[in-house]
């Protein structure tokens, strides 16, 4: 009896998987879902600057504002296993460039023991008191230059999306 309930079980449990994968494949995603998408992002020049293969995929949930609206827009529709290339323009990914986001800053306001290098991060604290990250644009023996915008700000983006799954 012991193998038989056995067997009813495992059947069970596969015929409960088989619904849930046509169920996945049927199914589009839309806003609320949490969805796992495999992506490999590239520039206009074609250079990558960000990619999930050899990775584990992206999850996030359509539509919260966890990602940039024109790669939640790319989802949106797709079903589980579809793959779909998306341009998204730079006003609908991370924003236009802006040359007021540059600052000049005296070398003497930095610490003694921070060596800085052309495009090196480094943190800043704005007058609220927010944590901002900026780049070192350039610099000379007394003035630093540092670039607050997004390191994408200005760019039009390209992404081969694959929809994994939609939880």
């Amino acid at each position: 009896m012991g193998a038989v309930l056995s067997s009813r079980l495992i059947s069970t449990a596969i015929d409960h998987l088989n619904f849930i994968e046509r169920y996945n494949h049927m199914t589009q995603a839309k806003k609320g879902d949490r969805v796992k998408v495999h992506y490999h992002g590239t520039l206009e020049d074609g250079s990558v600057f960000d990619s999930s293969r050899d990775k584990n995929p992206l999850e996030f949930e359509l539509g919260s504002g966890m990602v940039i609206a024109g790669f939640d827009d790319g989802v949106t529709g797709l079903k589980v296993g579809e793959k779909k290339t998306i341009h998204i323009a730079a006003d609908n990914a991370y924003g236009p460039y802006h040359t007021e986001m540059l600052l000049e800053i005296a070398k003497t306001q930095l610490p003694d023991d921070i060596k800085i290098e052309a495009g090196q991060y480094l943190e800043m604290k704005s007058p609220d008191g927010e944590i901002v990250m900026v780049m070192v644009k350039s610099f000379d023996d007394d003035v630093i230059l540092l670039d607050a915008n997004h390191p994408l700000a200005g760019q039009n983006l390209t992404f081969d999306l694959e929809l994994v799954a939609i939880n």
